[in-house]
């Protein structure tokens, strides 16, 4: 078990802890556990490549984190309404997307490699960017944003899911390993 694998779960320890000061109204407490999640995801990271500890678990382990943790703050904040339903829904089904093209990549034989594109990663900071902005209202004069933010993060989702289902069906007539996910 290495540090950053050790970091990632730590996070998804924190999920229920920010779920419950979400559904609590302690908004400045699940601005807290989100901002530690966050900031624990990028050390884990940073310490896995500094310190030579990358591992086969945490490059599955890693992404899980991330995907349990937006997902559930999505759903959470869209049933309290602090965020469109619509948003929550689009969000949801991009990674339930990419989740079944893996597992039918898989069961038709192809190697999956973890590797998250650029515009992948991208999506996920809006996402979380779109958390932080929702969960600072009250804290922070940033209210004119949230709408800007919430349509950068659909459109980022929306083109991010669409390059995952091209990359799958390249691979799927193609024949050819390639990394997705």
């Amino acid at each position: 078990m290495t540090i950053p694998n050790l970091i990632t779960i730590l996070r998804i320890i924190l999920v229920p802890i920010f779920i419950i000061y979400i559904i609590n109204d302690r908004t400045l407490g699940a601005l807290i556990i989100f901002i530690i999640a966050s900031i624990s995801d990028v050390l884990d990271g940073f310490i896995a490549k500094i310190f030579h500890q990358k591992s086969n678990l945490g490059a599955h382990l890693d992404p899980l984190a991330d995907k349990i943790l937006l997902m559930t703050a999505y759903v959470t904040l869209a049933v309290l309404k602090m965020i469109p339903s619509w948003l929550a829904v689009l969000t949801i089904s991009r990674d339930v997307i990419i989740l079944l093209g893996v597992l039918i990549l898989y069961l038709n034989g192809y190697e999956v490699k973890i590797k998250p594109s650029l515009l992948s990663k991208a999506t996920t900071v809006i996402q979380a960017a779109t958390i932080l902005v929702v969960l600072s209202h009250g804290y922070l004069n940033i209210e004119f944003i949230r709408t800007y933010v919430f349509w950068l993060a659909a459109l980022l989702t929306i083109a991010s899911g669409l390059q995952y289902i091209r990359i799958g069906m390249v691979i799927l007539s193609q024949g050819a390993n390639s990394n997705f996910a």
